[in-house]
């Protein structure tokens, strides 16, 4: 008898265990200084991003078009990006996030995205013309001071859900939760 109780201790012990393996990913976000959550993006909110994309481009870029998702998530907006025939690449910190998009991007009949597992505020943002983020509220006065660091005069950048504390946007698309905001660089400071 005592060997199905030792049996029934280590069965529950090594699910415990592969159960926090499997959340670690998903709980650890909570866990630094700005959390920023997996929330997936509503229909709604990718057709705006999709508008706002769309926009007239501005004159002064003169390299090809190339975009950033920051916390791609699932990994749409970036196939989207890829869709509409920019090359686009996914910067997530999730690691499952990350093999799902990868997995996803397998099935694209069109030029396959690029994911990359890194912490969005050590990726460098130089190379790109769009940048895409579903951010949280306390994050976004850092991100802006990176991206007018980093971002070339003209680049654009579509905030969702939560507008950039200082630009001045240049469109806004949708309303509530579904907002976004299209923004262009201004000169580097």
């Amino acid at each position: 008898m005592p060997e199905y109780g030792l049996m029934l201790v280590g069965l529950t012990g090594g699910a415990a265990v592969a159960m926090s393996v499997i959340c670690l990913p998903f709980v650890t976000p909570a866990l630094r200084r700005v959390c920023l959550p997996y929330v997936p993006a509503t229909p709604l909110q990718l057709s705006n991003v999709k508008d706002a994309l769309q926009q007239p481009w501005p004159k002064m870029l003169k390299k090809p078009r190339q975009l950033v998702d920051l916390g791609s998530g699932d990994g749409r907006v970036v196939e989207l990006g890829c869709l509409m025939g920019v090359k686009s690449i996914g910067v997530e910190l999730n690691p499952w996030l990350v093999t799902y998009s990868r997995v996803r991007a397998l099935k694209m009949k069109v030029p396959r995205p690029k994911y990359l597992r890194t912490d969005l505020f050590k990726y460098s943002l130089a190379p790109f013309t769009d940048v895409v983020i579903f951010g949280v509220e306390q994050m976004m006065e850092e991100l802006e001071a990176k991206m007018q660091a980093e971002l070339d005069c003209g680049a654009r950048v579509v905030a969702c859900r939560f507008p950039l504390p200082n630009w001045k946007p240049v469109a806004a698309f949708g309303s509530g939760v579904d907002t976004v905001w299209l923004y262009e660089a201004q000169k580097k400071s």
